[in-house]
């Protein structure tokens, strides 16, 4: 959400994921792999890996915001 002060509300700054350049190459070099991989069993087991990870991570993430909201609470 826009304000005065630029675009972003300066409380939810720490949401703006900062990448150095190392990290977006490492990135980068991760998602050609994957795009030039052409055995559909290894895709296939990095779906299943990637969507169990995604789900835990998802899961981490409510516990911990439910987690500062009640810390805040006190």
């Amino acid at each position: 959400m826009p304000t005065k002060n630029g675009p972003y509300d300066p409380s939810m700054q720490w949401m703006v994921i900062e990448q150095s350049l190392e990290e977006e190459l490492t990135l980068e070099r991760s998602i050609r792999e994957i795009e030039d991989c052409e055995n559909i069993d290894v895709l296939s087991q990095l779906s299943v890996a990637m969507a169990r990870q995604l789900w835990h991570q998802g899961k981490l993430l409510k516990q911990a915001v439910e987690h500062i909201a009640f810390i805040e609470r006190v």
